[in-house]
């Protein structure tokens, strides 16, 4: 795979979600974005390859009508095989989000609903659509091309370390020493600058990381992050979440080598900012 057959598919799994829904909604494209290197090698070297998301927010509707377009895009993947990442949506719930993945080359979706404004109701569906893994370069110079290392933002960097640093305190998991392709870096595409930071726990025992994942859900919860989960093969799934103040996503993922992996990209403002 590479960068133009990743966006041709999700491109696809999102029209798949939106053709039959009524009202018919705007699609407003917000980019494909990167979201770094993946954290799932467990050979204990480099992991160079990246994922990356494509995002549409659905307007033109009114917003009572959110809710009513996240269910139709639930029904047409479920019509189409695909599969939730755990349950269900909780359809009570004003605001509602679905995760599901397709099958067979697992692409990530969710469909979810955005507070526009609580007290009456109202929202803002969007839908993201993250690939699989795969390498930059992928057969294809313009995916080497558009994601790039550049110069760390000060700005963004912070933010990120202090993710992290969040991260690890709801972990609760010694850290191990930085491992080939760890530390802070920073990449650039069309859309945008994003600073990266990627490291690792020690080796736990499985129910040392059944708890920590779940310490670490209920820290992303409390701090009003968007969670789901993304299966793994070590029987304890990965949490993907996403900042909505900073657009930050965070990646904490089990290893077979009892590690668990953590990244967090967070994209450089306007401008990028102004070292002191």
């Amino acid at each position: 795979m590479n960068e133009q057959q990743a966006s041709k598919r999700a491109e696809e799994v999102v029209h798949q979600a939106v053709e039959g829904v009524s009202p018919k909604p705007t699609l407003k494209r917000t980019g494909l974005r990167p979201l770094g290197a993946c954290v799932a090698s467990d050979d204990g070297g480099s992991d160079d390859r990246v994922q990356y998301r494509l995002t549409y927010q659905l307007t033109g509707v009114p917003g009572s009508r959110a809710k009513t377009l996240v269910r139709q895009a639930r029904d047409a993947w479920v019509k189409l095989g695909y599969k939730f990442q755990s349950s269900d949506a909780d359809w009570s719930n004003s605001f509602p989000s679905v995760s599901m993945r397709t099958e067979p080359d697992d692409f990530w979706m969710t469909a979810v609903t955005g507070v526009v404004d609580r007290a009456k109701g109202e929202g803002l569906a969007a839908i993201s659509v993250t690939s699989p893994c795969f390498a930059p370069t992928g057969g294809s110079t313009a995916s080497s091309a558009a994601f790039r290392h550049t110069q760390v933002d000060e700005l963004a960097e912070h933010r990120a370390l202090d993710h992290s640093s969040r991260i690890y305190e709801a972990l609760q998991a010694p850290p191990s020493p930085a491992q080939a392709g760890e530390g802070t870096s920073a990449y650039q595409d069309s859309e945008g600058r994003y600073v990266h930071h990627a490291w690792s726990t020690q080796s736990l025992t499985e129910e040392e990381t059944v708890r920590a994942m779940a310490r670490t859900q209920t820290y992303f919860e409390s701090a009003g992050w968007t969670v789901r989960h993304v299966p793994t093969g070590t029987g304890v799934p990965a949490i993907v979440a996403r900042n909505a103040e900073d657009e930050s996503v965070a990646q904490v993922a089990p290893s077979n080598t009892g590690a668990v992996r953590v990244a967090v990209t967070t994209p450089v403002g306007p401008g990028g900012s102004t070292p002191v």
